[in-house]
């Protein structure tokens, strides 16, 4: 297992842009896929981007062109990038880890709020 924590979230007029933060407590390069999910009230929990062990994202339509995952290894982080954000995008965002031989996210960090003004 692995505890992640979350940071940078916080309010944004539309348009603007926010980095999230997720710092793992262990060696991120030995965690299969790195993931960000994001639930906005009265909705399903919803996958926004993963990056696996080898460096490949994978991105949801939705934030496509909008939104960038990106790791530092040194410092066991990943990251989220987001540009152009919109009203839509209000939601707590997550950050979450699956790890080998798990076949599903089973490490989930506390969340941070993120919060786009029209």
């Amino acid at each position: 297992q692995v505890q992640l924590v979350e940071s940078g979230g916080g309010l944004v007029q539309a348009g603007g842009s926010l980095r999230l933060s997720c710092a793992a407590s262990r060696n991120i390069l030995s965690i299969n896929v790195m993931g960000w999910y994001r639930q906005a009230p009265g909705k399903q929990r919803e996958l926004v981007a993963t990056m696996t062990s080898g460096g490949f994202s994978n991105y949801a339509d939705s934030v496509k062109g909008r939104v960038t995952i990106s790791r530092d290894n040194a410092k066991n982080t990943v990251y989220l990038q987001m540009n152009s954000l919109k009203p839509e995008d209000t939601a707590v965002y997550y950050c979450a880890a699956k790890i080998w031989p798990s076949r599903t996210f089973g490490s989930w960090g506390q969340g941070t709020q993120v919060t786009v003004s029209s």
